[in-house]
């Protein structure tokens, strides 16, 4: 039974970042599922402005410190044998990964109780 696994990758170091997501797509290549991605999302940049006080009787001085967050989406339809492949990959400390489930199972082609209900609603109206 497989599912839709979406991930998100951030990090402040590119080069970690395309590390991590360049092994996510080789394991999921390998085991033969379906792969879309790593898509690059924009870039979040975190600008701080800090007055420094001059030493004596100069002018006013701006220093500016920056932070750059990356992030990368892949999307796996991916079963338990490709997810146990996923977890064991070594990740570094600045390479933050979040994984959600989109969707029911693939293989689950039963209607939601929601639908049914609207369904027998329409049938009986009509």
């Amino acid at each position: 039974m497989s599912f839709r696994i979406r991930i998100w990758l951030q990090s402040t170091n590119v080069k970690h970042l395309d590390e991590v997501a360049r092994k996510i797509k080789e394991i999921a290549e390998k085991s033969g599922v379906n792969v879309r991605g790593p898509v690059p999302l924009p870039t979040k940049r975190l600008v701080v402005p800090i007055f420094r006080l001059p030493h004596g009787e100069g002018s006013k001085y701006w220093e500016h410190w920056e932070l750059t967050i990356h992030k990368r989406l892949i999307d796996i339809d991916a079963d338990e044998r490709v997810m146990r492949k996923l977890i064991r990959i070594q990740v570094p400390d600045d390479v933050r990964i979040e994984l959600k489930q989109r969707t029911a199972p693939i293989s689950a082609s039963r209607p939601r109780p929601q639908q049914e209900t609207r369904r027998r609603r329409r049938r009986q109206k009509g």
